[in-house]
């Protein structure tokens, strides 16, 4: 059975991950950042320029003339299109790698994380408690780990099943208990070693949120509870685990997120998903 070490290090030996996400992030945060340091950032991975260039000239945004270069794609769209577009198009490319342990179909994992993205930023908005950029960033990378262990682990799958029916309890303890060490800790340890902010490591490591998280990091820990909580009650690419995770509804009070604005802010959630998966909101694999 691999251990916590072995499942970290295959993953971070794969090609893909998302290393620019950070230093993106970091360069729209600074002030004197300007459209030519975004482009040449950009410019760095030609999927995403691409992509840039794609939806600047999309029905939605292009106004006629059309974008030629990555600088003026990225002006037409601003920071914080090009920062969302960004943040999908380099996760997606690491959550399409091959792995099946929660019973995903083709694109579930990445088609779910979107969701719980699109959901932490709507939250975030409604309640001002939090950044809606990083509560999107988080909401995206929030369950990475699965992605690891189920790359690494997929044998122990069947002992993780039996286990959990046999003493019932969250996916997570079952996890811990077979394995030796969850999905939390692994995609807490990738975020680390990708250079991920200090406050998305922690809400991955604490997730679900319990006692111990810091209390700097609680705001947004809730938001993503919540988003995981309407994300799940969506459907839409949900593993087999989906619902065996523990609620915390004093936590969400404590942070305005009542069960009523949950539910106002779901079919906004839903539009949105729909027109950024497309025609692979249901099923079929995901890329951007």
């Amino acid at each position: 059975m691999p251990t916590f070490d072995d499942v970290c290090a295959r993953a971070l030996a794969l090609p893909c991950s998302p290393t620019l996400l950070p230093r993106l992030a970091d360069m729209l945060a600074r002030p004197e950042a300007d459209v030519s340091d975004l482009a040449d950032l950009v410019g760095l991975d030609p999927v995403l320029a691409s992509a840039t260039l794609r939806l600047a000239n999309s029905a939605y945004f292009g106004g006629g003339v059309p974008a030629e270069t990555v600088g003026q794609a990225v002006l037409r769209l601003g920071a914080g299109e090009l920062y969302r577009l960004a943040a999908v198009s380099l996760a997606s490319r690491w959550m399409a790698i091959e792995a099946d342990g929660y019973r995903w179909e083709a694109g579930d994992f990445c088609r779910a994380s979107v969701v719980q993205a699109i959901a932490a930023e709507a939250l975030a908005r409604a309640t001002g408690g939090v950044d809606p950029d990083l509560a999107y960033t988080c909401g995206l990378v929030h369950e990475i780990g699965k992605l690891a262990v189920a790359f690494s682990c997929g044998p122990s799958f069947a002992a993780i099943r039996a286990h959990r029916a046999a003493h019932g309890g969250t996916w997570l303890q079952a996890e811990s208990a077979v394995l030796g060490f969850n999905h939390a800790a692994v995609g807490a340890r990738l975020l680390a070693e990708w250079r991920f902010p200090a406050a998305c490591v922690a809400v991955v490591a604490h997730n679900p949120p319990d006692a111990s998280l810091p209390a700097e990091h609680r705001a947004l820990a809730a938001h993503l509870h919540a988003a995981h909580h309407l994300a799940a009650a969506l459907g839409l690419g949900q593993g087999e685990d989906a619902f065996l995770y523990c609620i915390d509804p004093e936590l969400l009070a404590a942070h305005g997120l009542s069960a009523e604005l949950i539910e106002r802010t779901l079919p906004a959630v839903l539009e949105r998903a729909k027109r950024l998966l497309q025609g692979n909101i249901f099923t079929g694999p995901v890329k951007f």
